[in-house]
């Protein structure tokens, strides 16, 4: 019975947070039936203006019908490998997204890339398997026209096919996911209509323009971050914008003015959010290689003429998003100060609040342990979960509740957000009600100071009754642990030295761990966690000095 409760209060705690539109949506969604017309597509509207080259892919074709994605290689050997029952979902999403025909050295695999159009039309059949599937539908027809706005040819079978994919996709729209993937079924349907010309086309055009107006400013906040609160995902939407600019001059077609004023502040927000070596902290479902780095990005909107000059003080903080950066002597840190996301799309949220990334010496030595797979394993899980943070857990729980692949029920909220600066200090600190489910209510509160080359962590856990507490500190592979006597840590990268001292009634300890820089990619690690027991209030002080 205590299960079932358990269960039920679990799933209450999710649900609640719907928008009804998002419920009635998936309810139509699952009894959809999709009837597409197959009659020949309207004419190829003519390109006016010249197609900006895009942000480019990492190659992903290695053979004729040879690929590779999430660090795990297959051929496509027969019709049956395009839903093969033993791949991952995710990679097979992959598959059907067709990114090579834009990825580095795209036109010396021409060839390949017409094989294997034609073969993917041969092998799918029309809304059945993976690759009809809206998302993957989405990234493929602005894939397959972009390819065309290069300079490719498309034959009037595959446009014919992709005719009938916009058709397919205009009436799947994600409406019950909401966030980025609606986002690119908008996207999909402004190139299509803009691609094709004639009356269907208008009418796609329309379609994916008025979600485009309605959800730009809502999904993009005041200080440039996209609200679900994932550097990838913000790279990628990022992208997204900057695609709609250059699809709508190339047909010499006016666009939202807003488009273009919140690209300055986007391009901003992820050059705050990304670490000296030019690659995105790990916030959130976050890995390096499937989203354009913001050194691409940046020149993108360069050619596009729609960039301004980043520059970066002291202190910067993205109050609307929630994080903050501090860059001061040797030191990058960004600060995670923020809730999970909107309360109706957290899927892509982790249990990481008050958790921080830290570089030093222009690396990473804190890291929070990113992001290797999407599912519902107990891999996953852990992945999601506090103790693969930068951060405190209490009695082993995680700070918001994450489960399933992309679920959440009771969350972390942010509380007493607040900063203090002077000539020779810099505090920041905020607390979280996470943990209050747990008996004895518990608070946690973290404030960080920075100066004189440390800085200087103090965890004060609120509450009663006795708590077993752990503050971690994922550790990025490169750094070399020279050792630990007591609750004081010594630790190498690229030559330096760095310190971390641990002061309370508990002991520091060393432990193994995974670092998760790319999907598929799990890299052995270490972190530090300092444990103590016993009744709470408790504070625990960690300086990290170099």
């Amino acid at each position: 019975m205590g299960a079932v409760l358990q269960k039920g209060t679990r799933y209450w705690h999710t649900l609640k947070y719907l928008r009804i539109s998002q419920v009635v949506s998936r309810v139509q969604h699952r009894f959809r039936y999709i009837n597409v017309d197959f009659s020949l597509p309207c004419e190829d509207r003519q390109a006016s203006g010249n197609w900006v080259l895009p942000c480019k892919r990492r190659q992903r074709m290695f053979g004729k019908q040879v690929f590779c994605f999430l660090n795990e290689t297959h051929e496509i050997k027969q019709q049956a490998d395009w839903n093969h029952h033993t791949w991952s979902k995710l990679w097979l999403y992959n598959l059907h997204y067709f990114d090579d025909l834009i990825a580095d050295d795209a036109d010396s695999r021409v060839d390949w890339h017409r094989y294997i159009i034609q073969r993917w039309i041969e092998d799918n059949r029309p809304v059945q398997g993976n690759g009809w599937e809206p998302y993957p539908l989405s990234l493929r027809i602005v894939n397959w026209i972009k390819w065309a706005l290069a300079g490719n040819e498309l034959d009037e079978v595959w446009r014919l096919s992709l005719a009938v994919q916009v058709r397919a996709l205009s009436k799947s729209l994600e409406t019950h996911l909401l966030g980025n993937h609606l986002f690119a079924n908008a996207k999909a349907l402004i190139f299509a209509g803009l691609y094709f010309q004639g009356e269907e086309a208008d009418k796609w055009y329309r379609l994916g323009r008025n979600v485009v107006e309605r959800e730009l400013p809502e999904q993009v906040l005041p200080d440039g971050g996209n609200y679900e609160l994932s550097t990838m995902y913000h790279a990628i939407f990022l992208e997204d914008l900057l695609d709609l600019i250059n699809v709508h001059r190339t047909y010499q077609r006016s666009f939202c003015p807003h488009v273009e004023s919140v690209i300055p502040a986007m391009n901003r927000w992820l050059s705050l959010m990304s670490h000296p070596d030019g690659e995105i902290s790990f916030f959130n479902d976050a890995a390096i290689g499937v989203a354009p780095n913001i050194t691409e990005l940046t020149n993108y909107a360069k050619r596009l003429g729609v960039s301004e000059v980043l520059s970066h003080s002291r202190f910067q903080d993205l109050p609307d998003s929630g994080y903050s950066r501090v860059e001061i002597d040797d030191a990058v840190a960004i600060i995670d100060r923020a809730n999970l996301g909107p309360d109706f799309l957290p899927g892509h949220g982790h249990a990481d609040t008050l958790s921080f990334e830290l570089s030093l010496f222009g690396h990473r030595v804190i890291v929070n342990s990113g992001c290797s797979m999407y599912g519902t394993g107990v891999e996953r899980q852990r992945q999601r979960g506090s103790s693969a943070h930068s951060t405190v857990t209490i009695d082993g729980e995680n700070s918001s509740e994450v489960w399933g692949g992309f679920r959440v029920a009771r969350r972390a909220r942010i509380h007493q957000r607040e900063h203090l600066e002077n000539n020779d200090r810099l505090k920041i600190s905020a607390c979280h009600d996470g943990y209050q489910r747990l008996p004895g209510k518990p608070v946690h509160h973290r404030e960080w100071s920075f100066s004189n080359r440390s800085i200087v962590i103090k965890d004060n856990i609120q509450g009663e009754l006795k708590h077993h507490i752990e503050v971690i500190m994922q550790l990025h592979p490169v750094v070399e642990v020279i050792g630990i006597q007591g609750s004081k840590a010594t630790l190498s990268v690229a030559g330096n030295i760095i310190v971390v001292e641990s002061t309370g009634d508990g002991c520091l300890e060393l432990e193994k761990s995974t670092f998760h820089p790319e999907f598929g990619l799990n890299v052995a690690s270490s972190k530090l966690v300092y444990r103590c027991h016993g009744l709470l209030p408790k504070q625990i002080v960690t300086k990290i000095s170099w």
